[in-house]
């Protein structure tokens, strides 16, 4: 679905993710601010994720084109870079040892 997000957001085809019932009852600036706030919160890389106060402050109309702005900053600098190998990426994802215990109950008798 984040995917689909980006990809509608790139294509300025934000209109695809407003409810039916709202016909053109909505903002579109107001749209573009939420969608970038989402976008910027689902960023890979944990560290690069906003505090719910700066997101708090960027709902509130400060400082969300300065952080909207790093944020692509940074995804272009990833994506250029190739930063993390798929096995690093498994390993982010392991490390924390409750996804660990997760995955061995599921892997037990059924």
């Amino acid at each position: 679905m984040l995917d689909w997000v980006k990809k509608i957001h790139l294509e300025k085809k934000l209109d695809l993710l407003v409810s039916k019932d709202l016909k053109d009852k909505y903002d579109r600036i107001e749209l573009e601010e939420m969608v970038q706030v989402a976008l910027i919160c689902t960023q890979y890389h944990p560290s690069h994720r906003p505090k719910i106060s700066e997101v708090v402050r960027m709902l509130e109309g400060d400082g969300l084109a300065e952080k909207w702005e790093a944020s692509q900053r940074a995804e272009s600098t990833r994506c250029r870079a190739n930063e993390f190998s798929s096995s690093e990426r498994y390993s982010d994802l392991t490390d924390d040892s409750s996804l660990l215990v997760q995955a061995m109950e599921l892997s037990g008798p059924r």
